[in-house]
């Protein structure tokens, strides 16, 4: 989980995808962070991905880094305790002007049963699973 973790970080910008009935919707996004031994994300509940993800949580992250890429594929699982959403603020003090860790909008989410893939075209995948 460490090696998906600095990937992503590095990147600084993954792609998120979700899905909206029968449409995919994949949208950029940059935050990540490991609390109590789980890899999260956040958002906003009051955004449409908060929403498809309440639906199906099933969701998919991929990200590009020089001659390689990262998917992952997961269950995103809601966590609201403020102790969650205060570290993913702390780790990211600029999301603080718009959220707080006991505000009814922010919404972080740990990643469950994921597998992650790290592949090139230059050699065998890379698989990854937590």
């Amino acid at each position: 989980m460490q090696e998906v973790y600095d990937y992503l970080k590095k990147c600084g910008t993954y792609f998120l995808a979700t899905e909206e009935g029968d449409q995919p919707r994949v949208r950029p996004f940059g935050t990540i962070d490991i609390f109590e031994g789980k890899l999260y994300i956040q958002t906003g509940k009051s955004k449409d991905v908060s929403k498809q993800i309440s639906l199906n949580p099933k969701i998919e992250i991929c990200a590009f880094l020089g001659d390689n890429w990262i998917r992952i594929q997961a269950i995103a699982v809601v966590d609201d305790r403020v102790e969650a959403k205060q570290h993913m603020l702390d780790a990211y003090p600029s999301l603080q002007a718009r959220y707080s860790a006991n505000d009814d909008n922010t919404q972080v989410l740990y990643l469950k049963d994921a597998v992650a893939t790290i592949a090139s075209f230059a050699g065998e995948p890379k698989v990854i699973k937590f």
